[in-house]
């Protein structure tokens, strides 16, 4: 008799979406999209419409940097043992709880203040926010990965980007509404109570196992010849060494090994691929809100209808990948990021055009979602299997932070010389992205024949 995975093998296969590790991704991602925004482009519209200068809003941008070096302490995520919570809850669900608890306290914080007369404060509970969500991330995924194995994983992923996209709505569409209904401190204290989704997630999710840190390193070669070469000295010395010698040293020392000097060329493209998109960011709130497009019809076009189009250009950059390899769609992201972030200088020329508004985001979001999509695999394509969560890790922070950093000028530039002339510097901060673009893919790419999908060494 046929069983019925042999009949009906695709309803077997999306079986794998009611497994309770794959729906509880579903959840985390919200708790994960959802304090996102609410530091960035909410926080830069709420603060506009408090009439704070467009300067100072610029350099509120900086508070993304936190995301951009989660790494620096994703080590002590990994690691530390939080008192009484890691021994109740398990390393990565304690972890994870810590970094919602700092969320909603930033939040609420965030929602008994005035911006125009207690900014230093909104900067400082924006700041805790930011490093809760990013705390929150690292244990997230720590815990997807150890959650499930490896033929679950994907499923995981989708149910997890599902979810952070719904959180993403809520804190952008969602906020505006609700702050045009009734006020900014209603808002995130709407927000904060949100935040309650995650933790009652982590709560009601077991602990998973985990392999010990010292197991795990003493797998690498040269962690044993450092310890081989430090008997007798203080057991601290020989775990601190340990641990930079198989987190740190190893995974450089691997990649630069693979493609030699051409990785110099790499870093600096993974630099620069995003910077246009980034270092602009900043600004396109304001930039509405000065227009004058009522904070409901900023929340429907970009905060809904952007988010679609932005899963719709990830749809796309993804079969096009499949179809035309790594190399062609590089070059096509970053030239379409170019073009449609120049409508922006237009959208500031032309006045508050509700047409133009639609237009400009869906070529924003369309490019955005493709370019994000074809340099995901273009990263992962660059990771070694031995260290995939470090060099990945390295490499995303690296992508964001050029970008961000220039982003927190954005004002100065906005005052100094006007919304137009900065929508067209900060496109031609993506041509030299086009032009590295075309070096990787001549030089660093397979195309297809094997889909692009991995990387020779020069």
């Amino acid at each position: 008799m046929p069983t019925s995975s042999g009949q009906h093998p695709w309803v077997d296969a999306l079986r794998v979406y009611l497994r309770l590790p794959v729906l509880a991704m579903l959840f985390l991602g919200f708790s994960a999209g959802l304090p996102f925004l609410l530091v960035f482009s909410t926080l830069t519209t709420w603060l506009r419409t408090s009439g704070v200068e467009v300067a100072a809003i610029g350099f509120f941008s900086w508070i993304g940097l936190l995301y951009s070096i989660k790494f620096f302490w994703a080590p002590v995520v990994d690691a530390f043992r939080l008192p009484l919570l890691t021994r109740l809850l398990g390393q990565r669900r304690s972890w994870m709880l810590a970094g919602q608890a700092l969320i909603m306290g930033g939040l609420l914080g965030l929602s008994s203040l005035d911006p125009a007369s207690q900014l230093g404060a909104v900067a400082l509970f924006a700041l805790m926010v930011a490093f809760g969500s990013a705390t929150q991330d690292i244990a997230i995924d720590a815990f997807r990965i150890e959650s499930a194995e490896d033929e679950v994983q994907a499923a995981m992923a989708s149910t997890y980007i599902i979810g952070y996209r719904g959180g993403l709505i809520m804190a952008g569409a969602g906020a505006l509404y609700l702050a045009s209904a009734f006020s900014w401190q209603v808002s995130y204290q709407c927000m904060a109570a949100l935040t309650a989704v995650g933790m009652i997630t982590v709560l009601l999710r077991p602990e998973p196992p985990r392999q010990p840190l010292a197991s795990r390193l003493a797998k690498e070669p040269r962690v044993r010849a450092f310890l081989r070469a430090s008997r007798g000295r203080p057991a601290w010395v020989r775990r601190t060494g340990a641990w930079l010698i198989g987190s740190v040293v190893c995974p450089f020392l691997d990649f630069f090994g693979r493609f030699g000097l051409g990785a110099l060329g790499l870093l600096l493209f993974i630099g620069i691929y995003r910077i246009s998109d980034l270092a602009m960011a900043s600004m396109a709130y304001p930039l509405y809100v000065d227009l004058g497009f009522s904070l409901d019809t900023i929340a429907t076009v970009t905060k809904v209808f952007g988010v679609i189009m932005s899963l719709l250009g990830g749809l796309v950059g993804g079969v096009l990948v499949v179809r035309y390899g790594i190399g062609r769609i590089l070059v096509l992201g970053a030239t379409a990021t170019v073009l449609t972030n120049l409508m922006f200088a237009w959208l500031a020329l032309s006045g508050a055009q509700h047409s133009l508004l639609v237009l400009t985001i869906v070529g924003d979001n369309l490019s955005n979602g493709l370019a994000s999509a074809v340099f995901i695999a273009f990263l992962s394509s660059l990771t070694s299997r031995a260290y995939t969560a470090t060099q990945y890790a390295l490499f995303s922070s690296l992508m964001t932070l050029p970008g961000k950093f220039l982003s927190g000028f954005g004002g100065l530039v906005v005052e100094g010389m006007g919304y137009p002339s900065f929508f067209v510097l900060a496109s031609a901060l993506g041509v030299p992205a086009i032009l590295m673009a075309l070096w990787v893919w001549r030089h660093h790419v397979r195309e297809p024949g094997d889909h692009a999908v991995s990387l020779d060494k020069p």
